[in-house]
């Protein structure tokens, strides 16, 4: 997997040199953390589980009457099986000046947009830290240059993004991966300039009352990689195309009620598809006679492309649940089960978490793949059941 060249390490290593007073304000957190899977390993070489250290320390200051903001947030990763899962990144290292109305941000920064529990189709600035989580919400930082108009409710935001970050991807040992290892070595792209072409996103997001939308215009390379099997058929090698996407998400609050919608329309050269996810979310409040919290959610995913679509969630329904105790511990749980409405594929998925004292965290994470059909895509994963616990040290 190709690093950030020289020169980009530079000129945002430079921010660290300039910035005044840059750690003025630190935290962060280490964390240990342990997966046990329940069957054995299904592909050639795979481990059964094991432990793994990682460190997010957070440096930011403000200055100007918080006219001007740095922040530098890296990450690392040691696991002790799966060496393409020892790993390091910059997750964060920017500059932000507001000056009136506008907002001018550069360096290498993460992007969210999207309001779906289950999937965030129209998320697509930054790369998948696929090799963290399989739920897609571990990012690599994107270097970019951003100039915002800040309006009334809402905001006009202007995206260049002028290097490209390659997916992660498991090793050999590495569970929760396709039957071929993936050869990061031999990545190919349909631009002559690689992970060097510039890339370009606009978004405007409103809030009018109780809804909030936003809509999304991207050009550049996909974060979502072709996987071809290469010429020895020993690995699969990634190929990114170039791709035009617009994007809608869309959402309503009425009371106990939230209403939700994603949809996308992405064309590259040799393709077009549309995809959508859409539901909402009923909080039922003081639950018992308790301060607990209790969330009811459901989504559809529909995929134009369907069974040759790339994403697994194509004709599926998603059925959770959100528990907030709203305790001193922050006591947080988040069960789901989501369900292929063509061939009764299922994922179960549960996450809690609580704190211990006030500087440390317990997260548990547990993932179930049932009834697998043999031509779904989580076909490969259908003995990688696991349980992770792990604890968090903040600082």
């Amino acid at each position: 997997m190709k690093k950030i060249n020289a020169k980009w390490t530079f000129f945002y290593a430079t921010f660290i040199a300039l910035s005044p007073a840059y750690a003025n304000d630190i935290s962060g957190n280490i964390s240990l953390e342990g997966r046990y899977f329940s069957q054995d390993a299904l592909h050639t070489g795979q481990e059964d589980g094991g432990f793994s250290l990682s460190l997010q320390p957070e440096f930011r200051h403000r200055w100007d009457n918080d006219h001007k903001a740095f922040t530098f947030i890296p990450f690392y990763r040691w696991d002790d099986k799966d060496k393409e899962r020892t790993h390091g990144d910059i997750r964060q290292l920017d500059l932000t000046v507001a000056k009136g109305d506008w907002e001018f941000q550069a360096g290498i920064s993460k992007v969210f947009w999207g309001v779906a529990e289950s999937q965030h189709l129209v998320d697509i600035i930054n790369q998948n830290d696929s090799i963290e989580n399989l739920d897609g919400e571990d990012k690599l930082g994107q270097p970019m240059l951003r100039a915002s108009r800040i309006m009334d409710n809402g905001s006009l935001s202007l995206y260049i993004l002028p290097y490209f970050r390659e997916r992660t991807f498991a090793g050999v040992k590495g569970r929760l991966r396709t039957p071929l290892v993936v050869d990061t070595d031999q990545t190919t792209y349909e631009s002559n300039n690689e992970e060097e072409h510039v890339d370009y996103a606009l978004r405007w997001n409103q809030t009018f009352d109780a809804i909030d939308i936003g809509l999304s215009w991207v050009d550049g390379t996909s974060r979502e990689p072709e996987l071809r099997v290469n010429n020895t058929s020993t690995a699969l090698n990634p190929h990114y195309a170039q791709i035009q996407q617009v994007g809608l998400d869309l959402q309503y609050t009425g009371e106990a009620w939230l209403w939700k919608l994603e949809a996308i329309r992405r064309e590259s050269n040799t393709t077009g598809y549309n995809a959508a996810v859409g539901g909402f979310e009923y909080t039922l409040s003081g639950v018992a006679e308790s301060a607990a919290d209790l969330g009811l959610l459901a989504e559809y995913h529909v995929d134009s492309r369907d069974e040759q679509a790339t994403s697994p969630l194509q004709n599926d329904i998603f059925l959770g649940t959100r528990l907030a105790l709203n305790d001193t511990q922050s006591s947080e749980l988040l069960a789901g089960a989501m369900v292929d409405i063509d061939n009764q594929s299922k994922s179960l998925r549960l996450e809690a978490s609580r704190r211990l004292g006030d500087n440390i965290k317990i997260n548990l994470e547990a993932q179930i793949f049932m009834d697998i059909d043999s031509n779904d895509l989580l076909n490969a994963l259908r003995h990688d059941d696991y349980l992770l616990v792990e604890f968090q040290r903040f600082f």
